[in-house]
């Protein structure tokens, strides 16, 4: 049974292993449970003649009993009217059907036998069936939060040190590098500027406000994303 090697795969490894043996574990699956329906008729059919085979060596058996038991009858009947050799014949006769009698008795019970181990592997596999086709809707299920999974952790490895989260840090160590230059300047405030330092200040206040406004649209921006998530 091909398909034994292949079911035992699924039940015994971790999910992560058959994503990488297995590439389409979710198919496979389906195709495993149509390959042990298909098993179990064919054994279902193989049990079904060898059934039949016992109840044609059961008939024979009971023909040749019967043929004993007549033969041995007109044997009998051959001694009461004094016929011994008749009587002889008919006894030759019963000796030879019980020969035969015996030897598909011995035939019948080994056919007995071999049915009942057929039939037990038909209830075994029967089981098997049903425990597949209970627990599929469970592999499935599985496999797909291992795929998930693996995603998640696929993606955060592709991340890098490059990400919005990054930058995003970037931008509020500026910000902060900033207000607190503007906290250093306003503890400067009454000491005389000559005209360029005061364009230069305004130049860091038009870029203090730029900055601002960036790190106000990022910030929205990821907590829209969070939001969506």
């Amino acid at each position: 049974m091909a398909w034994v090697k292949t079911f035992n795969l699924f039940i015994r490894s971790s999910f992560t292993q058959i994503k990488e043996k297995i590439e389409n574990p979710e198919r496979l699956i389906h195709q495993l449970i149509i390959d042990m329906e298909e098993e179990l008729e064919s054994v279902k059919s193989a049990v079904a003649e060898a059934m039949a085979d016992e109840i044609q060596l059961h008939k024979k058996v009971a023909k040749a009993q019967m043929n004993c038991e007549r033969w041995f009858k007109r044997a009998e009947n051959a001694v009461k009217f004094g016929d011994e050799d008749s009587a002889r014949v008919s006894l030759s006769r019963k000796i030879e059907f019980e020969k035969e009698r015996n030897l598909l008795q011995k035939e019948h019970e080994q056919q007995r036998k071999e049915t009942e181990k057929l039939q037990r592997s038909v209830r075994e596999l029967e089981s098997k069936l049903r425990q597949a086709r209970q627990k599929r809707t469970l592999l499935l299920a599985r496999l797909a939060r291992s795929e998930s999974s693996r995603k998640i952790h696929r993606a955060m490895e592709n991340a890098g040190d490059y990400s919005a989260f990054n930058e995003f840090r970037k931008l509020e160590e500026k910000v902060e590098r900033s207000e607190a230059r503007l906290e250093a300047l306003a503890k400067l405030d009454g000491t005389s500027l000559e005209p360029d330092e005061i364009e230069e200040e305004w130049n860091k206040k038009e870029e203090e406000e730029k900055l601002n406004e960036e790190y106000s649209e990022m910030k929205k921006r990821l907590d829209a994303m969070e939001e969506a998530s």
